[in-house]
């Protein structure tokens, strides 16, 4: 293959009309019960393509999506890659101010959205200057709104023969502002290139072996990169099958599961947890799943998990920013560690001062692709921040881990995240572990907040599954026998829930913002002395 042939040839879109051309139209993905073939997708997203064009959307435009999980979603991301414009995925947790900054910081000409988010942009409208359309895909029998802005039926948009002007896209061209998370501060939007799309595809395609027998559940929010890059590409890319669910939900994940015979699904946050926390089942592991492919599996879950429901778990690392550098395989794991670095990347572990340390010592991560356009191009409109990640020709991950004697890498925290006290620096992951640990504890978050002696003092906030008690006292105790004596938390906050982002991060920020509240308990006001 050329150079030319690359440049061409490794786009999102092309991808599919490739698929149409060896297996025409056989399924692809399906939603409820809806099922969507290969050739389907290609002409709806043409359909796309071709009525934005004649809304006058041009190569570089960029295109905010508001959606809930539906076909619809993947027919405007693909048909914009079509276009060479630029996808801006909205989480549809966001209202007021923050749905402001991204689509005015992005630069947003249209957004597309289901109408039930139509009163949240209506609210912003008045300072989005740039947005000059909106297209709503409504419910039937729903009638348009009228807005201070045009306002075009989506379903009469996409209403034609599907004939666009070509044009050239490229493996280099950006296909995504994709925000991020948010759960340390204000977001950044990524920019990302199509060549990142297919690679990552490639990434979790290899790791997890998948095949054309296979079918990949994926329930996570499409606004997210691991619902479209880990999930959608790897399966398009591999031939295999997708399920498309409109939310993950505890009580339905394996009737679902079942139900389509998935063989596959992209865990994050507290989901493993959530799902073991259910009652246990005679029939637990009988349910088609072989792989279940995430991060941050807690160590005492690992075994457990496996064996109660039948699978395997592969776990990696990584960042929306900069995809999959760490990585076990099907063939080559170890339990509890974020695996290898993949071959394409160069990856350093560094002190505070820069200087890169040896085995076993933590330190950030620091790394660089050996392929062309494989992680982000730029954040965008921040040209501070990005030349901040890139400092010394690396790219500065701002998290902690650790590569042991044969070479697997272990996380340690997120640096902003990571704890000073009385001199001792202190993982946040590792006091939340212990804490998870307690049989009543369903979820929990660890995070500093300041001490009147300086630097930081530990405070844990978390929820109990139902129909269990716990006292501050007995959890005290508890971390006193599985920790460090400077690790135990000194305030506690009981909550009904954590405050999360829709793709089950929790808002650490949030509660930092809060920091100790009227309802939180102090160790030191109760008098309880922790034993060295």
């Amino acid at each position: 293959m050329t150079s030319k042939d690359i440049f061409s040839e490794r786009v999102i879109h092309r991808v599919l009309q490739q698929k149409v051309e060896q297996f025409g139209n056989r399924e692809f993905f399906r939603f409820n019960d809806q099922v969507f073939g290969y050739k389907d997708f290609d002409r709806l997203s043409n359909q796309v393509a071709a009525g934005f064009q004649r809304l006058g959307l041009k190569k570089g435009d960029k295109v905010a999506i508001m959606m809930k999980n539906r076909p619809e979603f993947l027919f405007v991301w693909f048909g914009l890659s079509k276009l060479g414009a630029i996808e801006v995925p909205i989480n549809t947790a966001h209202r007021g101010d923050l749905l402001t900054y991204m689509l005015d910081k992005s630069d947003c000409r249209f957004i597309v959205l289901d109408s039930s988010f139509v009163d949240r942009v209506e609210a912003v409208l008045k300072d989005l200057p740039k947005l000059e359309k909106i297209l709503i895909l409504q419910d039937q029998g729903e009638t348009l709104p009228t807005l201070d802005r045009p306002t075009l039926d989506y379903r009469q948009v996409v209403d034609n023969s599907g004939k666009y002007d070509q044009v050239e896209v490229i493996w280099s061209d950006p296909f995504i502002i994709m925000f991020t998370s948010g759960t340390t501060g204000p977001s950044k939007g990524s920019v990302m290139p199509q060549n990142y799309a297919l690679y990552m595809g490639e990434v979790c395609w290899e790791s997890a072996g998948y095949d054309e027998k296979d079918r990949l559940y994926n329930a996570l929010p499409l606004f997210h990169g691991n619902a479209q890059v880990l999930s959608t590409m790897p399966a398009l890319m591999s031939g295999a099958r997708m399920v498309l669910a409109e939310r993950f939900s505890a009580s339905r994940f394996w009737e679902e599961v079942r139900r389509y015979q998935c063989t596959e699904f992209n865990y994050i946050g507290g989901i493993l947890p959530i799902l073991y926390k259910a009652d246990p089942k005679p029939d637990d592991a009988d349910n088609p799943l072989r792989i279940m492919f995430g991060g941050g599996a807690p160590m005492d879950l690992f075994d457990a998990f496996e064996k109660r429901f039948g699978l395997t778990l592969i776990e990696g690392y990584g960042m929306s920013e900069i995809g999959l550098p760490l990585m076990n395989t099907v063939s080559e794991r170890k339990k509890g560690t974020c695996g290898k670095p993949r071959h394409d990347y160069e990856v350093r572990v560094v002190d505070d001062a820069g200087i890169e340390v040896g085995a076993n010592i933590p330190g950030e991560l620091l790394l660089r692709p050996k392929k062309p356009y494989s992680i982000l191009l730029e954040y965008y409109k921040m040209p501070d921040k990005t030349v901040e990640a890139w400092r010394d020709l690396w790219y500065h991950t701002g998290d902690y881990l650790f590569y042991d004697e044969d070479g697997y890498f272990h996380f340690v925290d997120r640096k902003k995240d990571a704890l000073r006290r009385r001199g001792e620096n202190i993982s946040s992951f590792e006091v939340e572990k212990v804490i998870r640990a307690h049989p009543a504890v369903l979820e929990c978050t660890a995070i500093g907040v300041k001490s009147e002696l300086g630097e930081d003092e530990v405070m844990v906030c978390l929820t109990l599954k139902p129909g269990h008690k716990l006292s501050p006292e007995e959890l005290i105790a508890h971390c006193q026998k599985n920790m460090a004596y400077f690790m135990v938390p000194r305030y506690l906050r009981f909550m009904d829930s954590l405050p999360k982002t829709p793709t089950e991060r929790v808002k650490k920020y949030e509660l930092r913002e809060q920091g100790v509240t009227p309802d939180t308990w102090d160790r030191e006001k109760a008098g309880i002395k922790i034993e060295r």
